[in-house]
């Protein structure tokens, strides 16, 4: 059982930065960020395999976010800089208890977090 709690969240003007955190308990070698807009489709912005620290992109954030874990902490975190108007979703953390890295496949991960709103505005 693996437990996800998000936070972080808010409002911020185009071109600033937040950061988004993710406490989880239990065993999770794959965790990832996914986000979804009103009337868009899931879509996966950052995986981190957290035996190994491996890190694992979305196009459409590469170069602006960046993934990271504290271990003592049981904590992901997700660095957003240079916010868009287009990156305005729900985010969500997500976690696959299983043995491997699922990247952004989001079928395979079988544990998610209630979700922290990240509006951008221009």
């Amino acid at each position: 059982q693996v437990h996800l709690v998000e936070a972080g969240g808010g409002s911020v003007q185009a071109g600033r930065s937040l950061r988004l955190s993710c406490v989880y308990s239990g065993y999770a070698p794959s965790i990832a960020w996914f986000r979804q807009a009103p009337g868009k489709e899931r879509e996966g912005v950052a995986s981190i395999y957290t035996e190994r620290g491996s890190t694992y992109y979305g196009d459409s954030v590469k170069g602006r976010f960046t993934v990271s874990q504290d271990n003592a902490r049981n904590t992901v975190y997700l660095r957003m800089n240079t916010l868009k108007p287009e990156d305005t979703a729900m985010y969500f953390c997500a976690a696959d208890s299983r043995s491997g890295w699922s990247l952004l496949n989001p079928r395979r991960y079988n544990y998610w977090g209630q979700g922290t709103q990240v509006t951008v505005s221009s």
